[in-house]
């Protein structure tokens, strides 16, 4: 059973002895700040209060250019290569997810800068189309990687390679592997 913080998201994640639930958990609390940022652009075109848009701008850095970015070294590093092997089929899939990152990363450049002047944006049109683009790519990324990706990847690699995935994904983070 997840509880939720006042943020709305679980406080507590699958550990990484279960790396794979942890990358499905952390796929919703992608969507969730995506729905934060979607406020958050509702809140620029109605000229929202300036304490609260950067409040919430602050939040949406630190979880993108933290979190985020950790998830997509994840699977770059630890799945992606030892899934492309395995047939073209799943080196397509790879291939596609791959550019999927580099636009996300490219729309993130985009909005980060925009998000530290959250409350001083000359024109919000092209913010709020940034976002709007980020958003609906984020949620379609995270479909694929749920519903084809992250089953393939449980039904292909041995508890053995599962274990080494967990343990790089806490070292990235600096954080001591318990499994």
């Amino acid at each position: 059973m997840n509880n939720t913080g006042e943020t709305g998201l679980p406080e507590s994640l699958p550990g990484f002895d279960d790396p794979l639930a942890l990358l499905r958990a952390c796929h919703t609390k992608i969507l969730d700040h995506c729905d934060l940022l979607e406020q958050l652009v509702s809140q620029v075109q109605a000229q929202g209060d300036e304490t609260e848009l950067r409040d919430n701008a602050r939040k949406l850095i630190t979880y993108f250019s933290g979190s985020a970015r950790l998830h997509h070294q994840d699977e770059e590093t630890d799945l992606f290569p030892l899934l492309a092997r395995q047939s073209l089929k799943l080196a397509d899939l790879v291939h596609a997810l791959r550019q999927e990152h580099e636009e996300l990363d490219a729309l993130w450049a985009v909005l980060e800068t925009g998000l530290k002047q959250v409350t001083q944006l000359d024109d919000p049109e092209p913010f709020s189309a940034t976002a709007t683009r980020f958003c609906a790519l984020s949620r379609q990324h995270v479909q694929r990687e749920n519903m084809e990706f992250l089953p393939v990847t449980a039904s292909s690699l041995s508890s053995e390679q599962i274990k080494d995935i967990g343990m790089a994904m806490a070292g990235r983070r600096g954080v001591r592997f318990s499994g």
